[in-house]
């Protein structure tokens, strides 16, 4: 049951500070002291506030071995949370976006005087009630969530955390190229059509000129 329980909640919830990746409130979930591996993700998100900036994309979802990332900014601050990778992505962007509203309601206007880790720590009590009612994805009440939500989440950019830390590229610079990718495939899909309607009228152009040609020399030579 352990297990299976594991795989249907969220593991892991940190808040930081986009500009200097200040850590403002978390909170873990005490059932899962059996989860070997839960420390080196929570090391991998510290990297990563390191790396945002504001030009980050405001959503996305990093791989890790069994577990994804995902994170949401809103008003200068990352949401982010641990899940395996079989938990509901929309779920796991709803949950996101009521923390950052409950978050934000309090202490918007106090986040840019924090000067010390933690300063929050006080929210994780609130974390903690979220968590609880996000703990089964599979339940009625759940569900409803994910099938009400009509958040496009499957455009929401993946990537391997591994590739973010260790080539030391800032997510803006991934999303960047992500959406050049998208660009030029658009271009390219705009100019071959382009081609096709060239091709197209060159054909009947041909078969005009064909047509003129016969017109002519069946009424020069043979009339």
């Amino acid at each position: 049951y352990y297990i299976t329980n594991n795989l249907r909640m969220v593991l892991l919830t940190l808040l930081a500070r986009v500009t200097d990746g200040l850590p403002l409130s978390a909170s873990i979930d005490n059932s899962n002291e059996k989860e070997q591996n839960l420390q080196v993700y929570q090391n991998q998100a510290k990297q990563l506030f390191r790396k945002l900036s504001p030009n980050s994309p405001s959503r996305c979802t990093l791989e890790s071995g069994p577990m994804f990332i995902h994170y949401q900014i809103e008003q200068g601050v990352c949401f982010l949370i641990i899940c395996h990778n079989n938990f509901s992505k929309k779920l796991a962007f709803n949950y996101l976006a009521e923390l950052a509203q409950s978050f934000l309601e309090r202490y918007a206007s106090q986040i840019g005087q924090a000067s010390r880790p933690y300063t929050f720590i006080e929210f994780e009590t609130t974390i903690r009630k979220l968590m609880k009612s996000y703990t089964d994805s599979r339940s009625p009440k759940q569900l409803s969530k994910i099938n009400n939500d009509l958040a496009d989440v499957q455009r929401i950019m993946v990537q391997n955390i591994e590739d973010v830390i260790q080539r030391g590229e800032q997510l803006s610079v991934l999303d960047n190229k992500a959406n050049n990718l998208s660009m030029m495939s658009r271009q390219y899909k705009k100019e071959s059509h382009q081609l096709n309607l060239n091709a197209q009228q060159w054909k009947y152009i041909a078969a005009g000129v064909g047509f003129v040609l016969l017109f002519l020399f069946l009424r020069y030579w043979v009339f």
